[in-house]
């Protein structure tokens, strides 16, 4: 994978957290089965106040300070309130994900590893805490491994979040090699949600090096007339233009990138005319 999309996908990481590619919606309390600490609640309804005990309540408040916490960068402070919720309630699979979580911030993935399996133990085959196993094993680079946690995540038919997990799974082909594949899988994720910049401009940037400039050619217009485009997205859009002898919207995009992003590795490169880099 290029530089660019590494470069890309940090840019993103920095707006939201975690927005790109960690599932946080187990996060926010709407577990669908039951877990130990929840009475008498059967394994098809949703988790409310009457069916949760007082543990499990004070615990899911320390998780939603804790991911406040992260939210604000305050990572330590966030682990502290994740290890109270666990001293509440031991077997919160929330608490356990969440802790994955900060560990992976941290860089610690031994640790998040060890609290995804973990939250798992607790909440067997949940597709939000698959996906985030899956990213981590990705990042460890444990392809295999990655791609079944995915493929689960994938194979629960009420699962809401297939648009990002689609995507992750397609970044993970794409670092394991499996180009074709990852085409698939981006292309589903775009289809689940077109208005990803994550998903948009790494779809653009794999048709781009396959040579598949007209396909480029659209994806990319589409971010680059949008909100999200910054200095990677518009320097794509500048190659593919180049490409496909479109110099009126080649100049309009380089004009884009020297104003607004002066100072970046991509215009110094348009300066430069390194097209092929």
């Amino acid at each position: 994978m290029s530089s660019i999309v590494i470069d890309f996908q940090r840019h993103w990481f920095g707006l939201c957290l975690l927005m790109a590619l960690i599932s946080t919606s187990v996060l926010i309390g709407c577990a669908s089965s039951t877990e130990p600490g929840a009475s008498g609640a059967s394994r098809a309804d949703l988790v409310t106040d009457s069916d949760e005990s007082s543990a499990r309540k004070r615990a899911r408040i320390r998780v939603e300070l804790a991911m406040g916490y992260l939210e604000q960068g305050k990572t330590t402070i966030a682990l502290d309130e994740v290890k109270l919720a666990l001293a509440a309630d031991p077997d919160f699979a929330d608490a356990y994900s969440l802790r994955g979580l900060i560990y992976m911030r941290l860089n610690e993935l031994p640790l998040a590893q060890d609290s995804f399996l973990k939250a798992l133990a607790v909440r067997p085959r949940d597709p939000n805490i698959l996906h985030n196993l899956g990213w981590l094993r990705c990042q460890q680079a444990r392809y295999p491994e990655a791609l079944a946690d995915f493929s689960m995540a994938l194979s629960d038919p009420a699962y809401g979040e297939r648009a990002k997990t689609y995507m992750a799974q397609g970044l993970c082909q794409i670092r394991a090699g499996q180009r074709r594949e990852a085409e698939q899988s981006l292309l589903k994720a775009y289809e689940f949600d077109a208005a990803n910049p994550v998903t948009g401009y790494n779809l653009a940037n794999l048709l781009f090096q396959n040579a598949d400039f007209a396909r480029a050619q659209f994806y990319i217009r589409r971010l680059n007339n949008s909100e999200w485009a910054n200095a990677e997205s518009l320097w794509l859009g500048v190659k593919v233009e180049n490409r496909m002898a479109d110099r009126v919207a080649m100049l309009q995009l380089a004009t884009q990138l020297e104003k607004r992003f002066p100072q970046s590795k991509e215009a110094a490169a348009y300066r430069r005319g390194a097209f092929d880099e």
